[in-house]
């Protein structure tokens, strides 16, 4: 336990405050989206550079630093999608009365830039961690990839709990291609995927830092499956970070 809970508290309070850095930047003036994601790529240097440097470490706090670099390079990705640099080819409004396969492709064309582009960076970290001891940041990425993916196949299906309000208006197109449901066939299997993950990491965790941290990060993911279909809007924990958005603080609540 003196391993995992503050690998608990670190993972959730970076996961935390690095969100909401990113929407607070995000709701910023869009002339001055180039400039931040400009100033944020630097950082993406330094976190490869600290991970092929605590890729050959073995101590807690090389794995600490790898956890770190491979969400600042997850964050400039999150970045450049919301800020609309990196994601797909087609940016309108889903065609009505698209069904099936169809739907699925249209969809697939507003977000295949970035997938790619996630995808492309994972193979990347593989590659220069590939054979080194400490394998926390690589696994880092593999993580937040996969959770994010099964997100959005569970929007594309269909949620109960959206939280399409932080969607900035630049993206507002992308809402008409999520769909609204109770429930999906897909919901309860990425449910049993995240509980299997957390309990394969859970042995270990309570021994091993990096271990640690993936466990807390999977946790996390749990949540954010779990608060999609709960009548309560998870976005509600990061009114601090998005300027005028408080002022619906109590439709936050409660799913309309």
């Amino acid at each position: 336990m003196s391993v995992l809970l503050p690998a608990l508290v670190f993972a959730t309070l970076l996961w935390f405050f690095s969100t909401g850095a990113i929407l607070w930047l995000n709701r910023l003036p869009r002339e001055s989206h180039q400039g931040a994601i400009v100033a944020a790529t630097p950082l993406v240097g330094a976190a490869v550079c600290a991970l092929i440097v605590s890729g050959a470490e073995s101590a807690a706090s090389a794995h600490y630093l790898a956890f770190s670099a491979a969400l600042i390079i997850w964050g400039w990705h999150e970045m450049s999608f919301l800020m609309g640099f990196i994601n797909g080819p087609r940016r309108t409004s889903s065609p009505s009365g698209v069904r099936g396969w169809r739907r699925f492709f249209v969809s697939t064309q507003t977000v295949i830039h970035h997938e790619l582009a996630l995808a492309a960076t994972l193979a990347a970290l593989i590659a220069i961690s590939w054979g080194q001891p400490n394998q926390t940041g690589v696994a880092t990425f593999a993580i937040l990839f996969a959770m994010r993916l099964s997100a959005k196949l569970n929007i594309f299906l269909g949620v109960a709990n959206l939280s399409d309000e932080m969607m900035p208006p630049h993206l507002a197109y992308l809402k008409s291609y999520f769909r609204k449901r109770r429930m999906n066939w897909l919901y309860p299997m990425s449910l049993a995927g995240c509980v299997a993950a957390a309990s394969l990491l859970a042995p270990t965790a309570l021994k091993m830092p990096g271990d640690a941290l993936l466990f807390a990060l999977v946790l996390l993911g749990l949540a954010e499956h779990i608060f999609m279909m709960l009548p309560f809007r998870d976005s509600a924990f990061w009114n601090w970070a998005q300027p005028g958005f408080s002022a619906n603080r109590e439709q936050l609540g409660r799913l309309p």
